[in-house]
């Protein structure tokens, strides 16, 4: 965090649209690939140098489809940007990772940002990306912060020529992305709620471990997380179904519409788990509560059991030379007998009551 405070303030008082990288460095070096493709064929390349994108020569009637791992060089950016004819805007909102979904229009291509997670194992956490894809007439940009294998179905279907991406154009190619990220969030979803119905059983079937509480406030964060960026991006395919004009033809619009299905399906699983979670964070107050007041009974339960004994232990503590007993041989057992008597009755009215055993 205090990182991320450095980058913010270095920027600070710079004009808009100055290219400063805010966020990790998640690659060693910047990676670009590029294919070109069409019904008939398929061309792929890695770029490696900005000289290469100075002079890349387009393919006539071929969509274009670049990618990016690595987002620390602003030069490299900046020459995309010019290659494209892309506004500093955008080349600085790809270089700031912190943005949220949203889709902006300007006029000769769509810009759109997504989230995009992994769940770390070993610590239980979700590792947050985002991906920036902008939309031109006959290519499309991805910028990715690092490598995650999100898109590698989709390039090998291309390769294969599978499907009908290769035959339709750059919107199709748009809505893949947008479809495997969706795709990506399935697969979180249900290991969240794996996880979370793990929770449930431990929590039904045997005591409350010490970990759980923090279990299920920690399953609560990541869901929140997860609707934090499903929700704008179903705002963003909502905007592209209503104003898709000049960019998605009607055929790709079908697709669309089917990835909006999926991001409500998404939100209304997270919306179950959310309840889920809440109501196992109820579940587990209870128990607590409950062996709580266990033990406070079984304590209360001793505790007035001894307490007949203690006032007899008492009385014949009294120094009075006159007391029946005090005298008598045998007065200790008489004592210790009915102390035990009293003890022995309590105990089963106690039990007959239901208060032990």
């Amino acid at each position: 965090m205090s990182h991320d405070k450095k980058l913010r303030s270095q920027k600070a008082g710079l004009e808009p649209g100055s290219l400063v990288h805010l966020g990790e460095v998640k690659t060693s070096t910047p990676t670009l690939m590029l294919l070109e493709y069409d019904s008939n064929g398929l061309y792929e390349q890695e770029l490696s140098s900005r000289e290469q994108i100075d002079g890349l020569v387009r393919r006539p009637g071929c969509t274009l489809w670049l990618n990016v791992y690595g987002l620390q060089d602003p030069d490299l950016m900046a020459a995309i940007g010019k290659r494209f004819g892309l506004h500093p805007l955008v080349l600085e909102d790809i270089l700031n990772t912190d943005q949220r979904p949203k889709v902006d229009d300007y006029e000769d291509y769509l810009y759109l940002v997504a989230r995009l997670f992994d769940y770390v194992p070993h610590s239980r956490q979700l590792a947050s990306d985002q991906v920036s894809i902008i939309l031109g007439k006959d290519f499309v940009l991805t910028f990715q912060e690092r490598p995650s294998g999100t898109f590698g179905a989709l390039r090998e279907r291309l390769r294969a020529n599978r499907n009908q991406v290769r035959r339709l154009g750059a919107d199709y190619l748009a809505y893949s992305l947008l479809d495997s990220l969706v795709d990506r969030y399935f697969a979180l979803v249900e290991q969240v709620g794996d996880h979370a119905e793990i929770l449930e059983t431990s929590l039904i079937n045997r005591r409350p471990r010490p970990g759980v509480l923090q279990s299920i406030h920690r399953h609560k964060r990541q869901i929140t997380t997860l609707r934090r960026a499903i929700w704008p991006l179903r705002e963003v395919l909502n905007v592209l179904l209503r104003s898709h004009d000049g960019f998605f033809r009607a055929e790709t619009v079908l697709y669309l519409r089917d990835v909006y299905d999926h991001t409500v399906h998404l939100i209304e699983s997270l919306e179950d788990l959310r309840d889920l979670l809440t109501g196992l964070l109820d579940v587990y107050l209870s128990a607590v509560s409950n062996r709580v007041n266990m033990e406070v009974r079984a304590l209360t339960v001793v505790a007035t059991i001894f307490m007949p004994a203690t006032l007899i232990a008492g009385v014949f503590g009294m120094n009075f030379h006159v007391m029946p007993w005090l005298e008598h041989p045998d007065g200790f057992w008489f004592a210790m007998g009915l102390m035990g008597a009293i003890a022995t009755i309590m105990l089963a009215a106690f039990w007959r009551r239901r208060l032990i055993g």
